[in-house]
């Protein structure tokens, strides 16, 4: 069976030129990060490739699983971008501080970066670029 539609608010005329200056005409100016999450896997096919279909439950996940930094961006054309980081905290101390990868200018530009948490405890792992935090996405291990 094909799947559900799912209805979309309309965006105004505002909001899409908003979007088309940037993307256009931003070269510079950095990516934007659309939407990130924690996800147990990623689709290798059709509509969900590249999407977060499974997301890590609120109960967390087992010591030594892998686990996915699920990461949407809008990169202004011509632009590359290659100084986004994960850090990965166990409480306060960093554990690890792993690339994201190089991106290139476009609309829905999606990456992830497996982790494996070694140690029981609330895990932090936050999308960095240079002192920016971009967003900060926890877990709990057992």
């Amino acid at each position: 069976e094909p799947a559900a539609v799912v209805p979309v608010e309309k965006p105004s005329p505002d909001a899409v030129k908003s979007v088309w200056s940037y993307y256009f005409k931003g070269k510079g100016s950095g990516p934007v990060l659309v939407d990130a999450k924690l996800c147990l896997e990623v689709g290798k096919e059709g509509d969900s490739k590249s999407e977060c279909v499974a997301d890590v439950p609120d109960t967390g996940v087992t010591l030594g699983a892998m686990l996915y930094v699920w990461q949407s961006y809008i990169i202004p054309d011509g632009e590359e971008v290659a100084d986004l980081e994960i850090q990965v905290k166990l409480g306060d101390k960093v554990m690890e501080t792993k690339p994201v990868g190089k991106m290139k200018g476009f609309w829905r530009q999606r990456t992830w970066n497996g982790v494996k948490l070694p140690k029981p405890g609330t895990w932090t792992l936050s999308i960095i670029r240079g002192e920016e935090v971009l967003k900060s996405l926890t877990v709990k291990a057992t």
